[in-house]
């Protein structure tokens, strides 16, 4: 795992923040899992959020970091708001958690974190995944394409209906309320290896969705929910959704 954390300070860290991501983040006892969206409701960056005196820290990917600091300069404008990059290090794990770590909000048995320590235990995070069915950016969420719904931010405690408007908001309660999703991320079966991104197939050819992170005989897919009902395949794996 490689975490790059940002700093946000300014009278108007939080109701800045507030205004743009998929969660509360006024809450100063907890981390806080949330995203930021397109206005057309699609993903762009994932991350937690921690306030640390008069600052908020935002725990991303490294690889996203920049370009998560430069999309919110671009919403900033006459706000308080001075956005840096920091050196801290992030920590995780699942035994017993050091002084200072808070709870991974995604799930409990997802252990966890600690912003200003490294470390981390020798959990297999991937196999872990793949068995709640989570999602890592860069892996099942893609940038301007996955819909967080689909990709179960809901159920992974990262979206708030009750908080009011962010950014891609009016997409995502459509999605909520007034539709039945017909596409979305599964724990799956499979029977053979078949690499990240490979397409999934009925058996005569039709597309079903698309294959990521394998575990053992576990995986995390993207399905068509009508097209998931017979026998997959990736790529000579067989997948039993």
């Amino acid at each position: 795992m490689t975490r790059t954390v940002l700093s946000l300070s300014g009278p108007d860290r939080v109701p800045f923040l507030q205004d743009l991501v998929t969660n509360d983040v006024t809450r100063t006892d907890r981390l806080t899992y949330a995203a930021l969206l397109t206005p057309q409701g699609k993903y762009l960056f994932d991350f937690f959020v921690a306030h640390d005196g008069d600052a908020l820290l935002i725990d991303a990917p490294a690889d996203m970091a920049e370009a998560l600091a430069q999309r919110l300069s671009i919403y900033r404008l006459r706000r308080k708001v001075e956005i840096a990059v920091t050196d801290l290090p992030v920590g995780r794990g699942t035994g017993e958690a050091p002084e200072g770590a808070l709870p991974d909000p995604r799930h409990p048995d997802l252990g966890w974190r600690q912003i200003g320590a490294a470390g981390d235990d020798g959990t297999d995070w991937d196999a872990l995944r793949v068995a709640l069915c989570v999602p890592e950016s860069g892996i099942e969420l893609i940038q301007n394409d996955s819909f967080p719904l689909e990709m179960g931010l809901d159920r992974l405690n990262g979206i708030d209906f009750r908080k009011g408007c962010y950014v891609g908001q009016e997409v995502t309660a459509r999605m909520k309320h007034k539709t039945e999703l017909k596409k979305g991320l599964r724990a799956v079966g499979i029977d053979g290896t078949a690499a990240p991104g490979t397409p999934i197939t009925t058996e005569d050819g039709k597309p079903a969705g698309t294959l990521f992170t394998s575990s053992a005989n576990r995986a995390l897919a993207w399905l068509r929910f009508d097209r998931a009902t017979g026998p997959l395949v990736a790529d000579g794996a067989k997948i039993k959704a």
